[in-house]
């Protein structure tokens, strides 16, 4: 059985790499390459609103899923799964919305700003603060201590 709790942290470490490595293929996102000329003076890109909004939905719910397996098969704690699917769109919620704002703005509000905005809404950067979080009640939960 605990052999195939790794599996499933594996599978979901491999998903979330598959979908960083066939970005270019699989999301429409202009400014993928905007970002990866590191040049602050590189020409804002055209893009469709629309096509835009669908495919980092559409990479938040691919992330969001492997991100769950991850949680999953870690702590095997259905509450803590929800726990951690709750927070984790609510702050690609938030981090989307201030994104948006950023591209309607041109990134006028700073060009290393939207940068980070948009990997926070990209990549699945708060998993990284989910697990220890709760690795962190796991540990608490076990000496007896509840948080």
């Amino acid at each position: 059985m605990r052999n195939l709790r790794w599996l499933f942290v594996i599978l979901g470490v491999c998903g979330l790499i598959g979908v960083r490595f066939v970005e270019n293929h699989l999301f429409y996102d202009p400014f993928l390459e905007f970002f990866k000329s590191a040049d602050i003076n590189a020409l804002f890109p055209d893009f469709n609103w629309f096509p835009l909004i669908l495919n980092y939905l559409f990479r938040f719910g691919l992330n969001l899923i492997f991100s769950l397996i991850i949680v999953q098969a870690l702590f095997l704690n259905k509450r803590w799964t929800l726990q951690a699917w709750v927070l984790m769109t609510l702050v690609f919620a938030i981090t989307f919305i201030i994104y948006l704002f950023c591209i309607y703005n041109k990134f006028e509000i700073g060009y290393l700003f939207s940068f980070y905005m948009r990997r926070f809404v990209i990549q699945p950067l708060i998993l990284l603060l989910i697990i220890p979080l709760f690795y962190y009640r796991k540990v608490q939960s076990e000496k007896g201590l509840e948080i």
